[in-house]
């Protein structure tokens, strides 16, 4: 499977890695109770292999039963994903991206968020090199 596409997720495969974030880990038949539309046992079994050869999960057995986990933190896979969305909806500018965000109508941010936002910026400019 070429990187490229073991990067992306379909919808159904980002649902079950959201419950394993969740949750720590899973079984199939916990996902066949907590995915949306009750899919059939075959199906989960089949994304979960599908994950597994993307190498965003990995299984151990446990007590007789398959139990899946995360490969990578829940923050290293956040920022792979908004790496991704960056590169590909944003044609990989972080001020687009940002400007995005904080141009939402339904985004709030708080005074202290704002400082927080402000002292990212300011230690960045002290790390990043001047072309």
């Amino acid at each position: 499977m070429s990187e490229k596409n073991s990067r992306y997720l379909s919808k159904r495969e980002q649902q079950i890695m959201e419950i394993i974030y969740r949750q720590g880990s899973v079984t199939a038949p916990d996902l066949e109770t907590q995915l949306p539309g009750a899919p059939a046992n075959s199906t989960v079994r089949t994304l979960l292999r599908i994950l597994e050869q993307k190498g965003h999960i990995r299984h151990e057995k446990q007590e007789g039963r398959q139990v899946f986990f995360a490969t990578q933190p829940q923050d290293d896979a956040g920022k792979t994903a908004l790496g991704n969305i960056v590169e590909t909806f944003f044609k990989g500018s972080v001020t687009r991206t940002v400007s995005a965000l904080l141009g939402e109508k339904d985004l709030q941010l708080s005074d202290q968020e704002l400082d927080d936002l402000q002292a990212l910026i300011d230690q960045a400019r002290k790390e990043e090199p001047k072309p």
